[in-house]
């Protein structure tokens, strides 16, 4: 018998889906029985499913997923109550642009730019209802459905800022999400190269450009930038937030500016604007690939000066070398307080990496980071130092609890993209974990053999609202608070992390209160990881809010 239920699997299947992400409810008796039907009849189900016992790691697990492959995963939960429990992770995956069918209730678009999720619901006398098998044995041709292309710069746009690069004495791109598709990483490093041109990131949710490239001099998660001071040409290359003037941030008044992005009006936003001289709406890969024909042409060569070349490029190595020293400096200090145990957490971070170097046989260039450290994100970016194209990735947006589900949707997803990542490892904070569901997250990393690192950056509780508070009231009679007192702290009453993904999920954890004691827990744990193939978590405590 066929029903509904089986032309939505086949349609799922046919359009490329193979693993979805669900969250039952007694919404769904005629897909249990389709899943059987296919059991019985086929030997298997003709889309993977994955159980979740939480809605939020279910789509979180989604997103992970669609990040490594490039491809959309499903998601199946209860029509009401399983829907409001997807809340915070929909504004991820529509912020992060990354496409997901979810099953529940209008579609925006699926896999076209800007990508996002797709929703649709249907009642249970719908997908109940019978149908005629001839109905199910209906070809669907999808390659006459394809995405549409990206749009590029117009060839009086790409004349201008083509000019404008050439001419300038201090160009500037600053990136953040252009990663997100890994071919504009290489194309953004030749760019850079062929012209001397610096790269810094703002609130980058992707690895724009290798951290090793001599031209990145610099990062950003609070909307403050140094750089604007000097440079007379910014390209802002899909970018949410490229700088804060509310922080006495801007660029120069006679500093040329280029928005080149997808969605340059950021009309999802409704608060943001920049004052440019070009608003552009381009694909990047293929900005980036026409910019890059148009200036490495013989004619366009003649058009710069060699001093004027020679100039940037030592500027650049100034830069990036202040920078890199300043990071190396901070990393190489172990211990904070009077104490001198507690570690910085540049020191854990450092650490961390130098363990994925010592135990991957790769040494670490086949490792999948998983960010959602928040008030550490660029401290984490600048000391794990990310190289590959797509081997970095966080939510993109603002709802905590993504990182664990996603660890274990990419650790499925890269087994479809043939990725191999030796190592999945997610790096996030007290908070996160908690909102993370965490005994949902490592049973589903157990039941799925999706076994993944997480380091967590405990300080005793939520960092983000008190810095907050700092930021608006810097002399108020908050400063000298404590966490408890403040209402933000978890107290000497907070779990013991490890053992929670132990019991849920078979687990291998441990604290670590001591820096002297980090390099041997991270190293028996990444070895867990990779050579167990068990799941392990690192509480490390690092200063306390």
């Amino acid at each position: 018998m066929y029903t509904t239920a089986s032309i939505l699997f086949k349609a799922f299947a046919e359009a490329g889906i193979t693993h979805a992400f669900v969250n039952w409810g007694n919404d769904h008796p005629a897909f249990l029985e389709e899943l059987e039907r296919e059991r019985v009849e086929g030997g298997k189900t003709i889309v993977e499913i994955v159980t979740c016992p939480h809605e939020m790691v279910a789509l979180s697990a989604a997103q992970g997923y669609a990040q490594v492959t490039g491809k959309p995963a499903a998601v199946i939960v209860h029509v009401d109550v399983g829907t409001q429990g997807l809340a915070g992770a929909v504004h991820n995956v529509d912020r992060g642009r990354t496409p997901v069918l979810i099953f529940a209730g209008a579609a925006p678009h699926a896999k076209s730019q800007p990508q996002g999720p797709v929703y649709l619901w249907a009642r249970r006398e719908t997908t109940e209802e019978e149908i005629d098998p001839s109905i199910f044995n209906e070809k669907l041709d999808i390659t006459k459905w394809p995405p549409v292309e990206g749009p590029g710069l117009s060839p009086a746009a790409l004349s201008t800022i083509a000019d404008a690069l050439l001419q300038a004495r201090f160009p500037l791109i600053i990136a953040a999400n252009s990663g997100r598709n890994p071919n504009t990483v290489p194309l953004l490093s030749t760019l850079s190269t062929l012209l001397a041109i610096g790269v810094f990131t703002s609130c980058p949710s992707a690895v724009c450009i290798p951290w090793t490239h001599p031209n990145y001099i610099g990062l950003s998660f609070g909307g403050k930038n140094d750089l604007l001071d000097h440079a007379d040409v910014i390209i802002i290359l899909d970018v949410d937030i490229p700088w804060i003037d509310a922080v006495g941030n801007k660029p120069r008044e006679d500093a040329r500016v280029f928005v080149i992005d997808a969605d340059p009006l950021k009309t999802t936003m409704g608060w943001s604007h920049v004052d440019a001289e070009l608003l552009c709406r381009a694909d990047p890969e293929v900005a980036l690939s026409q910019l890059i024909d148009a200036i490495d042409g013989p004619t366009a060569q003649t058009l710069i000066a060699p001093e004027k070349l020679s100039e940037r490029k030592k500027r650049l190595a100034d830069l990036r070398s202040a920078w890199v020293n300043s990071l190396d400096k901070a990393e190489a200090t172990k211990t904070l307080g009077d104490d001198q145990t507690t570690p910085t957490v540049p020191y854990v971070l450092a650490t961390l990496r130098n363990a994925v170097i010592a135990q991957t046989p790769s040494k670490g260039e086949k490792t999948l980071w998983i960010n959602e450290s928040i008030s550490n994100y660029p401290l984490t970016w600048s000391y794990l130092r990310p190289g590959q194209p797509g081997s970095m990735i966080s939510s993109g947006a603002s709802s905590l609890g993504y990182a664990l589900g996603a660890a274990v949707g990419a650790y499925l997803g890269s087994f479809v993209a043939r990725k191999e990542h030796e190592l999945i490892a997610a790096v996030v904070g007290d908070g996160v974990f908690l909102f993370g569901v965490p005994a949902s997250a490592f049973w589903m990393a157990r039941r799925y053999n999706t076994p993944f690192l997480t380091v967590i950056l405990n300080n005793g509780g939520w960092f983000s609202p008190k810095s907050s508070m700092m930021g608006v009231y810097p002399d108020g009679l908050g400063k000298a608070a404590s966490g408890q007192q403040l209402t933000v702290g978890f107290g000497p009453e907070m779990p013991d992390y490890s053992q929670v993904a132990a019991a849920a999920g078979g687990a291998w954890g441990k604290r670590v209160e001591r820096a002297d004691d980090l390099q041997s827990v991270l190293e028996e744990a990444v070895r867990v990881v990779v050579k167990e193939k068990r799941s392990a978590v690192v509480d490390c405590i690092i200063q306390s809010i």
